[in-house]
């Protein structure tokens, strides 16, 4: 369903379904013969019966059958190729912050990310997951099942990024006076452009000295959005002729991104300091070189210090 100001979700419908998407591309990764990453914990969470009807979508969409779209499946190495390359990048950002000693981590809109589960996290971490109750009930009730135990401390927040979100991140036990390494992974075309002026200007005023932001910046080239979102009109009409599910549609849960402000520059001009790398340069140091020119490899990371 397309977007609306006051809409929620689970983790196997709307916003909630891309985290499962993202995480079976985790998985795919981890698999493979030669991981860039390692997330052991992907498989897990997206194995449960209740995410059957998004595996089954995302699986379809990815296999690219010849008679739907015979490039499908390259654009899925690619997607699993593009999210291993954030995954490593982000991960590296996340070690760089401690060990320069900051210990308070904050991952907005968390959905799936295992990273208080998995990363080497130093002794003293707390890590702040903000994301719809929904979602990160599931997330640690699926890792609890499996006996598995956060290596840092993992304070959830349950509450939706529209709202007072700050208001239940202190509730949660968040401390501003203390440098705080942020990540906002995956997140910002699925928020209006006042939220996402809102999320960063609370950013920057819950952030004490030497504290670290880190944002993946989505590359806006509307032709080849609107190429992308005519493939897969063809693609949806193909399998709802033989009566396939194709109530998942990524390209309802974007916001237009008229007024959007650029991340850099808005960090930059509240006094960070900036860097900015280009996923496809990144993609290609790593040795997952881009096979073309569409999205996501047009995107970029940014990150930023405060002084």
């Amino acid at each position: 369903m397309p977007r609306s100001a006051d809409d929620s979700w689970d983790i196997a419908t709307s916003v909630g379904a891309t985290a499962v998407m993202v995480a079976l591309a985790r998985a795919a990764e981890t698999a493979s013969a030669d991981p860039l990453i390692r997330d052991q914990f992907a498989e897990p969470l997206v194995s449960m019966p209740a995410l059957e009807g998004v595996r089954e979508q995302v699986s379809a969409w990815w296999a690219g059958a010849e008679d739907d779209d015979p490039d499908g499946a390259v654009r899925a190495q690619e997607m699993i190729n593009y999210q291993a390359v954030r995954t490593h990048f982000f991960d590296a950002y996340f070690a760089d912050a401690a060990a320069a000693g900051i210990r308070q981590a904050v991952i907005v809109a968390a959905g799936l990310d295992s990273r208080a589960y998995r990363l080497d996290w130093p002794d003293g971490t707390t890590v702040y997951e903000i994301d719809l109750p929904k979602v990160l009930e599931y997330k640690a009730e699926t890792l609890d099942g499996h006996g598995s135990t956060p290596i840092a401390e993992r304070r959830p927040v349950p509450v939706d990024l529209r709202h007072d979100w700050p208001k239940a991140l202190r509730e949660a036990g968040y401390d501003p006076s203390r440098p705080t390494a942020w990540l906002a992974e995956g997140l910002l075309p699925f928020l209006p452009a006042a939220a996402q002026e809102a999320l960063f200007a609370s950013i920057d005023a819950l952030s004490g000295s030497r504290s670290r932001v880190a944002v993946e910046n989505f590359g806006v080239d509307v032709d080849k959005r609107r190429e992308a979102e005519q493939r897969w009109a063809e693609l949806k009409a193909k399998r709802e002729a033989r009566g396939q599910d194709t109530s998942f549609n990524p390209f309802d849960l974007w916001f237009e991104d008229e007024g959007r402000p650029d991340c850099g520059e808005w960090f930059a001009a509240h006094g960070w300091a900036v860097r900015t790398v280009n996923a496809r340069e990144e993609a290609t140091r790593l040795g997952r070189e881009p096979q073309n020119e569409d999205r996501p490899f047009a995107n970029t990371f940014v990150t930023a210090t405060k002084s």
